[in-house]
């Protein structure tokens, strides 16, 4: 499942995130969603979200 749809992402859910820092790379982090950040239903580039050890970086990809 992608990140762009607000709906399909819950607080606790498996996720890879890109970082701000690594847009242009591409470098994905695993964690697991303490917050969403991004109010919106839809986001093209991935809905923002706070990871547990503080990341904060759009959902690319849900693993659960």
């Amino acid at each position: 499942m992608d990140g762009i749809n607000r709906s399909n992402i819950k607080i606790g859910s498996k996720v890879l995130v890109v970082k701000k820092e690594h847009q242009r790379t591409g470098e994905l982090t695993q964690g697991i969603v303490k917050r969403i950040l991004t109010n919106s239903q839809i986001h093209n580039r991935g809905i923002k979200v706070m990871l547990e050890d503080n990341i904060v970086g759009r959902v690319q990809k849900i693993l659960e």
